[in-house]
């Protein structure tokens, strides 16, 4: 096969066994259990970036200040794109943007009830998930930036000689696995079908595909972005987990669920340390 053809072939093949590796995990779990699983998704998340994605970038952009700043810029970008996600989302008064309390007043007190009413049947319909449905809506594009990067250093690798393209290839899948499980899982949380979730990130996986090609008839061009592009990438993962998924977690105060939150999340991170430790020891024979 031509070296093109190989980058396709890796990129598609490789995009789509970690998405598909992540709904079997996500389809062997009951509904029920999901938002207890967000917190393996906020350990999956932060590991991923803290101890993979941004240590990557800051080596490759050879600046830790720089990286740094293109991180907080980043932080930055998701929180005025949640906001636009928001007020797109806030046409209605019962909107969860606004006040329950404040609309209540305003309604007067024989309609305090109706109104209460009204807010909960809200909750759980259209907007029955506010905070998951934009976390999705967040982890689709910070993982479409990954997987584009992605698809760069597949291409740079096969570039080079074709077994390190398939070791590479291999390496990413791996690494993908876990973080795509907390994906997934987050997917899930926000209301989606399994199904649904499933298309959505396969659509995602298909930036993988984008980036190599791309990469391969610019890679000196297409190259040069890929630090940046990591850091934009771990500014979403690193968003979503602090912004929109912990603070779900401290509507369970009690002792027994802080307990099993903190064993998700240092699961979560531990996949993440465990699979690096695996790729690198493979990268090395």
């Amino acid at each position: 096969m031509s070296v093109l053809a190989w980058i396709v072939l890796a990129s598609f093949v490789g995009g789509a066994i970690s998405v598909c590796a992540a709904a079997l995990f996500g389809m062997a779990v009951n509904l029920q259990r999901i938002p207890m699983l967000i917190s393996y998704s906020v350990g999956a998340l932060l590991g991923a970036a803290l101890l993979g994605v941004l240590p990557q970038a800051i080596e490759e952009v050879g600046s830790v200040e720089l990286a740094t700043s293109l991180l907080l810029a980043g932080i930055l970008g998701f929180f005025l794109l949640e906001k636009l996600v928001l007020w797109r989302h806030c046409h209605e008064v019962s909107c969860e943007a606004h006040d329950p309390a404040e609309l209540a007043q305003h309604a007067g007190h024989d309609n305090a009830h109706h109104n209460h009413a009204a807010l909960t049947h809200h909750d759980h319909g259209h907007g029955r998930n506010g905070d998951g449905a934009r976390a999705a809506s967040l982890i689709l594009i910070g993982d479409a930036f990954h997987n584009f990067v992605d698809g760069v250093l597949i291409a740079a690798a096969f570039s080079q000689s074709i077994p390190l393209g398939i070791v590479t290839a291999t390496a990413i899948v791996a690494h993908e696995i876990p973080q795509e499980v907390g994906d997934y899982l987050v997917l899930l949380h926000s209301g989606m079908s399994r199904m649904r979730a499933l298309a959505f990130n396969l659509l995602s996986s298909m930036a993988t595909l984008v980036g190599a090609v791309g990469a391969y008839f610019a890679l000196s061009l297409v190259s040069g972005a890929v630090p940046y592009l990591l850091c934009i990438a771990a500014a979403s993962m690193i968003y979503v987990a602090v912004a929109d998924l912990i603070p779900g977690l401290h509507k369970r105060a009690e002792i027994g669920a802080t307990i099993q939150q903190v064993l998700l999340i240092s699961l979560g991170v531990g996949s993440i340390v465990l699979i690096h430790h695996f790729v690198d020891g493979f990268a090395r024979h």
